[in-house]
């Protein structure tokens, strides 16, 4: 699930790794190279073959050693999914973030939603 990649990431920045494994999934492949066009995280790569699949997260830091993802805000749960149309997306901490969208058309941010006219379930905010 995407919950425990992201808590990884946050805990390796918070530790200040340059790097952190994960297990893989397509869907967490998915958000994480969702992520690196953001700007959040430096890179992704997939190793691995079969059950021992890995996914190679290069973390980014900005240059006084602050780290580039600075909180992630769970808004679905496992046991309460949050849906939304495309009308009532909104900017996330008043443009500053994100909110990540799982639609019909794949993972996307929040305002390629709205703009591409498509709602879904919101994932998580990040910022």
């Amino acid at each position: 699930m995407y919950h425990d990649t992201l808590i990884r990431i946050q805990n390796g920045f918070m530790r200040g790794k340059s790097r952190v494994k994960v297990p893989y999934s397509q869907l967490d492949f998915s958000i994480l190279e969702l992520l690196t066009g953001m700007g959040y995280l430096e890179a992704v790569q997939r190793k691995g073959r079969g059950t021992k699949r890995i996914i190679d997260v290069k973390l980014k830091y900005h240059s006084d050693k602050s780290p580039a993802l600075s909180k992630i805000k769970f808004v679905s749960r496992p046991s309460r999914p949050m849906y939304t149309g495309y009308l009532k997306l909104k900017p996330s901490h008043q443009g500053y973030g994100h909110f990540i969208v799982s639609t019909p058309q794949g993972i996307m941010d929040g305002m390629d939603a709205k703009r591409k006219k498509v709602g879904g379930q919101i994932l998580f905010e990040v910022w």
